[in-house]
């Protein structure tokens, strides 16, 4: 059974927020709607806004211009207490003299007396979220006894004790080892999903936000570079930085001419559609890229390195016309061997313009 039951009718909406540290520029138009019941990840670099973002949600930062809306109701000038929202932070932020048990009942024993609930219902929930976080019999420890990943599910348990309308976290495992790490996103999805609540996490980490969140907002330098379903960043881009930042990317300079792509004076096989004559470049994934038959491929190379590996071969190869040096696995038939010069394939690549030191999306190409 869920603690708290899906709250239908609530959703986020973020209208043009801005926020400035001084002459920086933390937010800049960040308009974003967040749906009842979604699991959103905000994924960006150090400095990308993703943590600022989350703390104008919680009312911990007053946004310098735009409006926070819960549901209907305009929360841009309401408390974090007024907005009910559950927050969890990386370094748990645990009374370290409180045992567990009071540690969760904190905020319902700091509630006003008229509202706030009986001592057996307080001791009724914190059991009930005890066992939800799978801490059963260990409300009589104190933090120090824990391990990490026990204290954050303790972090959980205390933010979702107030039944909030909105659940927040701020790199939640960003203070664990990676199996711990591992373990806890699986346990947090199960957690959604019993809970129901509108949950907005901060990540930096692109396997945990791929492999967590119904949808992903990508922000970089203050603005947001995309909103979609994981699948949809990883497979469709908007921009390089997406490209680049969610999943590996490699770029090479190209040369777009009345529609054709040279690179090196060698011309590629990619629709530079939309695309302006002059400078621009080339992305794609590693896996994109191919070893082709003798006499095939649009772009050469050298093998530089060969490395056995359970599935056959590894060649390192650095690409003509480039500093780009490439992993490529091959078959042991391939037969490869140092020093050869060979042919690749290209495939799936995407091809954006390049001016000014700002890459535009300029269209897609095979």
């Amino acid at each position: 059974m869920a603690v708290t039951e899906a709250i239908h009718g609530t959703a986020i909406r973020i209208a043009g927020v801005e926020q400035d540290f001084g002459s920086y520029p933390a937010l800049r138009d960040v308009s974003l709607d967040i749906a009842a019941g979604e699991l959103v990840a905000l994924l960006g670099p150090s400095g990308s806004g993703k943590t600022t973002l989350l703390r104008v949600i919680a009312g911990l930062n007053t946004a310098d211009r735009g409006a926070v809306f819960f549901g209907a109701e305009n929360a841009t000038r309401l408390s974090v207490q007024e907005r009910r929202v559950g927050f969890v932070f990386q370094n748990y932020a645990l009374f370290k003299h409180m045992t567990v048990a009071r540690n969760i009942a904190f905020g319902l024993e700091a509630r006003p007396r008229a509202s706030r609930p009986s001592r057996q219902a307080i001791a009724a929930r914190v059991e009930e979220l005890l066992d939800l976080v799978q801490l059963e019999g260990l409300g009589s420890r104190f933090p120090a006894q824990l391990s990490g990943g026990q204290r954050q599910r303790v972090a959980l348990a205390r933010a979702l004790a107030i039944e909030p309308r909105v659940l927040l976290l701020d790199e939640p495992f960003g203070a664990l080892d990676a199996r711990v790490r591992k373990d806890l996103r699986r346990w947090l999805r199960e957690i959604h999903k019993r809970t129901g609540l509108t949950t907005v996490f901060v990540t930096h980490d692109q396997d945990e936000a791929m492999e967590l969140a119904d949808r992903v907002v990508v922000l970089n330098q203050g603005r947001i570079e995309q909103v979609g379903a994981p699948a949809e960043l990883y497979d469709h881009p908007a921009s390089p930085f997406v490209l680049s930042f969610v999943g590996e990317a490699v770029a090479l300079p190209v040369t777009v001419t009345g529609g054709h792509v040279a690179l090196a004076g060698r011309e590629l096989h990619v629709d530079p559609h939309g695309v302006r004559d002059g400078a621009a470049r080339v992305f794609f994934r590693p896996a994109d890229i191919t070893i082709a038959a003798p006499g095939g491929g649009s772009l050469e190379g050298r093998v530089e390195a060969l490395r056995r590996t359970p599935s056959g071969v590894r060649a390192t190869i650095a690409i003509d016309g480039s500093d780009q040096r490439l992993e490529i696995d091959q078959d042991l038939s391939a037969g490869a061997e140092l020093g050869d010069k060979v042919p690749l394939t290209l495939s799936n690549a995407r091809i954006f313009a390049y001016g000014d030191g700002v890459f535009e999306d300029a269209g897609e190409g095979i």
